[in-house]
């Protein structure tokens, strides 16, 4: 089987260290390389946590900083649930890797421009950094396979009503992705928010007992504490993986072929991903939104990703 050429687009983040644990290894993933921007906490801490998720995983990629800040509004981060470093619960050893001199952006025109082979861009952070890409070299679309996202809702949101926290970080860029024509794959907290590392979750995954595992266990004990304190929940919900594990195997999750357009009006519902899930308006379908996941598939695929390091 030929693997997916991917770029992983993220800001961790204790849910996004577990999709770079999941893509850094697995036979059916080429990661190409990691870029960063603010989100869920400044971009200089979250380009920081990917260099020493890297370092410590042995994960051989790039990792370019990116944007610093959204498009227009002001920036948003998420130290209630990820703490002060955005990766608060595990301490990595001395770090000795470096940035790489490219800028996201510049990183994903080139490698996307000079890939053989489509690449498959996945986002678990605000879309910033494709937008931008997007915006100055258009030409990236041809050789781009899909985009596939960890953002969104065709329900409720997790920092307003009507919005979930990706996008409302920067919902103008992601209006131009979701409008771009690329083939977009939505997987948002619809599907997102069943898969709850519950206590059981953490003690199968420690039982492994490899470097990996430990990471995944000292992460998760924090992750859960401030999802407990925040929204009174015995598991958080682990997002950002789902996107890797669906690359993994498509059957962990059933999408619908939708409209969807993200409202930028800066009103109450500023950032909702208006999937419109029944065709009311008949308009062109322009996103795959995911609506249905297997769990049980979803943490035997993490599982298996823990399992490949050492």
């Amino acid at each position: 089987m030929q693997k997916r050429k991917i770029i992983l687009d993220c800001d961790p983040g204790h849910d996004d260290a577990i999709a770079i644990m999941l893509a850094g290894h697995h036979p059916q993933i080429d990661l190409l390389g990691i870029t960063v921007e603010c989100g869920n906490q400044t971009l200089i801490k979250t380009g920081f946590n990917a260099l020493n998720l890297c370092q410590y995983l042995d994960i051989d990629a790039p990792v370019c900083l990116g944007a610093s800040e959204p498009l227009i509004k002001e920036i948003e981060i998420c130290p209630a649930i990820h703490g002060e470093s955005g990766l608060d619960g595990f301490d990595f050893p001395p770090l000795k890797k470096e940035f790489d001199y490219r800028h996201a952006v510049t990183f994903i025109i080139e490698t996307v421009l000079n890939s053989k082979d489509k690449v498959t861009l996945v986002t678990t952070g605000p879309m910033t950094n494709l937008a931008l890409a997007l915006k100055l070299n258009p030409k990236i679309s041809e050789n781009i396979e899909e985009v596939v996202l960890m953002g969104g809702a065709y329900t409720n949101g997790n920092v307003t009503p009507a919005a979930e926290f990706n996008i409302f970080c920067d919902p103008e860029a992601a209006q131009i992705v979701f409008s771009s024509g690329l083939r977009i794959k939505m997987f948002g907290l619809d599907v997102t928010r069943r898969v709850s590392v519950l206590p059981e979750v953490v003690q199968r995954m420690a039982k492994i007992d490899n470097k990996a595992s430990l990471l995944f266990t000292k992460l998760m004990k924090v992750f859960n504490e401030n999802q407990k304190r925040v929204f009174n929940l015995e598991g958080g919900p682990l997002h950002d993986p789902v996107t890797v594990a669906y690359l993994i195997n498509p059957e962990i999750a059933e999408l619908k072929h939708v409209h969807c357009e993200i409202d930028i009006s800066h009103g109450v519902s500023y950032g909702r991903t208006n999937c419109d899930i029944y065709d009311y308006q008949k308009l062109v379908k322009n996103t795959f939104v995911a609506i249905d996941i297997n769990v049980d598939k979803y943490w035997d695929i993490i599982e298996e990703g823990i399992k490949l390091y050492d």
